[in-house]
């Protein structure tokens, strides 16, 4: 029949295929002899999959729907459809119920999640408008006349948030900015915008983050990536094989030589830095199994079914193993050799209770609403265990948090987020000293600012620094890191071109009010004059005005240019950040993670801070 039956790599590992009779595949047999299976009902349906010896079933009903699936734990998620096959309903593994409700034309027009009823509303064309809960307007959604969406708002924690967006002719992308309001007085808070430009090609190859210059992407051919440049100062460089893969990255003195096994994984990084060369090995079945550097060596194994069991580093005087144990489904478990008195052998409805550290408590939604340390029995109970709860708003949104120990709050911290989930503030209030000398919560709250370029978060910025990140493209991880002092952001505010010339407009050189219209072209112009890029259509506007380039680069404000700090990340396979890397080749700051992501040591003698995680996470140091 011309079904595959066979794949060998370039090592000799081959991967074997079986089917059945009617030409379903039944069968993955990977190159150590492990063996996935499918088991299929007379309608060729998927009625389980085995793997590892873990199996997961679903049903059927009499339409081919599926209605049950049962996870490796024995537990059940059922799913219900009206006659026209729309889903109506879905219970989960932990009894968690959502319902769904349609109108004639199949939109969604009403959502029930335990109790939790929204409400979705349409224009004519369609178009999604607003969205309700429990009764209160959440978002609103606008589009401009061609149908495009232009802006999002909605309200988090009494504050107006609002996402706008702006797109060329040919309907890309263009521009996105948040912006956040006061609650009573409407005042602008916080503003954050990054623009995007486009190659011939049709490529994405220019972005302007906000207060920084241009990020500019060196590619060749088809968009493979070659170089970087900030402003007019290039950063950094990359050198590709025959394949298109990256085998050389430069960063002032800082060089990092990557190679590939014949199969294509990695197979070693090394820096003209010794302390982070690190070298993969891998097993048949494409496992990563040990990773070897010059401080230490970590080896890895698995179960059948492909989840990490254990961990073993070695080093100078070290010699380490960490088991993990999980129940059938994949949820955390105590692990036997560590905690040989736990008979927990799964977690049912795949909510963990309780682990090394913490005691857990979840509402009606599966919202974690509580942890509290653990008291290993047998200890002294001195009722000075801190307990964390959490809070959330309609749209499941963590909005607050505390922490609190002896029944006194240590921490305080509130959220805001954009109409999109997206989290762009936050306020925390610690506790300290007052005047009378009572320990006590802060009055005034540290505020912290967050801005976003898509789904990547690009920019934190407090009181004292605004902290940037430049990400690889298409990618979640970081490449640069650009530190400014909120000083010397102060020292770069200037007039925008058209306030300028609206200053000193008038006949009696007074001020004057432009037109919309004009304050659009005369801010288009202005970033084109920075950019050094004045396209003709603006030299033709211009012309038709009397007047040239010059004379309007003359009534700009002058630019200045802040103090940087520039950094490279250096990172691991996964694009967790090992390290930042200066200019000159310094390693001035670093860090060691466990296989999660959790921070197990820093070195961080300049106090720079770095939060982000695995790609993706970022840390917060209240809630974590």
């Amino acid at each position: 029949r011309g079904q595959l039956i066979a794949v060998k790599d370039t090592q000799g590992h081959e991967t074997r295929y079986e089917y059945n009779a009617a030409g379903d595949l039944t069968t993955v047999i990977a190159p150590d002899g492990s063996r996935n299976g499918t088991q299929y009902d007379a309608w060729g349906k998927a009625i389980c999959t085995t793997q590892g010896g873990l199996t997961r079933s679903m049903e059927y009903d009499a339409a081919g729907r599926v209605i049950r699936l049962t996870s490796e734990n024995g537990s059940h998620t059922t799913f219900r459809y009206d006659v026209l096959d729309r889903l109506i309903q879905e219970t989960g593994f932990d009894g968690r119920t959502q319902r769904y409700h349609h109108d004639l034309t199949g939109k969604l027009i009403r959502s029930e999640d335990e109790g939790l009823v929204t409400h979705w509303h349409y224009d004519e064309a369609d178009r999604l408008t607003h969205r309700t809960v429990k009764g209160e307007t959440a978002e609103r959604w606008q589009y401009d006349e061609r149908g495009w969406l232009t802006d999002i708002s909605h309200i988090s924690e009494g504050h107006r948030v609002t996402v706008h967006y702006g797109y060329d002719e040919k309907g890309r992308l263009t521009g996105e900015r948040q912006t956040v309001h006061h609650p009573q007085t409407e005042a602008l808070l916080w503003q954050h915008e990054t623009r995007h430009a486009y190659n011939a090609q049709g490529l994405a190859n220019r972005c302007i983050p906000d207060s920084l210059p241009a990020v500019e992407w060196l590619t060749y051919g088809s968009g493979w990536l070659a170089g970087m440049k900030l402003g007019d100062t290039p950063l950094v460089d990359f050198t590709r094989d025959r394949l298109h893969r990256k085998t050389l990255r430069r960063f002032g003195r800082y060089e990092l030589t990557t190679a590939y096994t014949p199969a294509g994984q990695l197979q070693s990084q090394h820096l003209n830095s010794l302390q982070y060369d690190r070298d993969y090995t891998w097993n048949d079945n494409g496992e990563l199994i040990r990773i070897s550097s010059p401080r230490q060596t970590r080896s890895y194994s698995y179960s059948d079914s492909g989840r990490l069991t254990g961990v073993h580093t070695t080093a100078a005087n070290l010699d380490i193993r960490i088991p993990y144990a999980t129940d059938p489904a994949g949820n955390r478990l105590p692990d036997p050799e560590l905690h040989p008195d736990s008979t927990l052998s799964m977690w049912p409805d795949n909510r963990i209770a309780r682990d090394a550290h913490y005691l857990y408590w979840y509402d009606r939604h599966g919202r974690l609403t509580e942890k509290t340390d653990l008291i290993p029995e047998g200890v002294i109970r001195t009722d000075d265990e801190r307990t964390h709860r959490y809070h959330y708003d309609s749209q499941h949104r963590l909005v607050h948090y505390t922490r609190t120990q002896y029944e006194e709050p240590l921490v305080e911290s509130r959220y805001l987020y954009d109409p999109l989930g997206r989290r762009v503030a936050k306020r925390v209030w610690r506790r300290e000293r007052d005047l009378t000398g009572w320990m006590s919560l802060s009055r005034k709250p540290q505020v912290t600012w967050y801005g976003w370029d898509g789904d990547r978060l690009t920019t934190i910025q407090n009181d004292r620094t605004r902290i940037q990140t430049i990400y690889q493209p298409g990618s979640f991880t970081p490449l640069i890191r650009v530190e400014t002092a909120t000083g010397e952001l102060a020292k770069t505010q200037r007039r925008s071109l058209a306030d300028a010339l609206q200053q000193s407009g008038g006949e009696d050189g007074g001020s004057v009010v432009f037109p919309p219209v004009l304050v659009q072209m005369l801010d288009r112009l202005e970033s084109e004059i920075l950019a050094d890029r004045v396209s003709e259509e603006s030299r033709r506007w211009l012309a038709s005005c009397g007047l040239t380039v010059a004379q309007m680069q003359s009534q700009m404000d002058p630019v200045y240019t802040p103090a940087r700090k520039i950094h490279l990340y250096h990172c691991d396979h996964r694009g967790l950040p090992l390290a930042l890397i200066s200019k000159e080749g310094a390693t001035e700051w670093c860090a060691e993670y466990d296989e999660w992501g959790n921070l197990l040591n820093e070195e961080n003698p300049h106090q720079l801070q770095q939060l982000i995680r695995l790609p993706g996470q970022q840390y917060d140091e209240e809630s974590g």
